[in-house]
């Protein structure tokens, strides 16, 4: 008898799924046998890449254009995913917009656009996505080491867009929890991706405020993902788990 994968008949919602830590998850969801939506915003060849790997695997991947920053847009691809597979088990929010600088030089754009990607559109996303999750259903929000500690300046805006995932994900918690539905915030500390590589210029910088003095892979964001979506992650709700090599201690 063939022994089915963990995520069997899943449907899951990787939001900025087309690249780093997103193309991740997404794509340790399907190797772990659910079906994969990524949204995107700028780039449709490389989310359409990643749903055509999803595809390779068996299972079945799309890639939507969705900017979430945009509340009817992120409604709209919440309820085309569950008119479309019929059901949606797991909503990673991982679409996210960066802003470092000091507080003098933060517009009000750049306040605008950090907070309603970062704050809101998880939010939405959430509520959006509440409306079709059933027993089981489970809600990971990508957080930040920065949400934890700020071991340098700059970081004002961002820390503080990220600093919401917590409260977000632990009230929803409570809230969602009688209904067998999971949510937990993951915190990443440097992670080696085109938007901050780990041979980049500052990466030794970033580094020096480890514990294990490097940086950390997009795959070990996915594999915590793909535990808490799981039944292993069954009994885990309204945490925060850092994956920071030890930027946080």
């Amino acid at each position: 008898m063939t022994k089915l994968a963990k995520l069997d008949g899943k449907v899951a919602l990787v939001t900025g799924g087309s690249r780093g830590i997103g193309e991740a998850v997404a794509l340790r969801l399907a190797e772990d046998g659910a079906d994969v939506v990524v949204t995107y915003l700028g780039s449709a060849e490389r989310a359409e890449a990643v749903a055509a790997k999803i595809t390779a695997m068996g299972r079945r991947g799309w890639a939507v254009r969705a900017d979430s920053a945009d509340p009817q847009e992120v409604r709209a691809v919440v309820a085309a995913v569950a008119e479309r597979f019929g059901r949606l088990d797991i909503l990673v929010n991982n679409a996210g917009a960066g802003f470092m600088g000091p507080i003098e030089d933060t517009g009000l754009a750049d306040i605008d656009r950090v907070l309603e990607t970062n704050v809101r559109g998880p939010y939405l996303f959430a509520q959006a996505a509440a409306a079709h999750l059933a027993e089981g259903g489970r809600i990971v929000t990508i957080g930040s080491c920065m949400a934890k500690r700020t071991a340098f300046a700059g970081g004002s805006l961002y820390a503080t867009s990220k600093a919401a995932t917590i409260g977000l994900s632990k009230a929803l918690a409570r809230e969602l929890g009688p209904r067998g539905i999971t949510v937990n915030v993951i915190h990443p500390g440097p992670i080696d991706t085109d938007m901050n590589p780990a041979d980049g210029p500052g990466a030794e910088f970033q580094s020096g405020f480890t514990a294990l003095g490097g940086f950390g892979r997009p795959s070990d964001i996915a594999a915590t993902v793909a535990h808490l979506a799981g039944e292993d992650g069954r009994y885990i709700t309204g945490a925060e788990i850092a994956v920071d090599g030890g930027f946080a201690v």
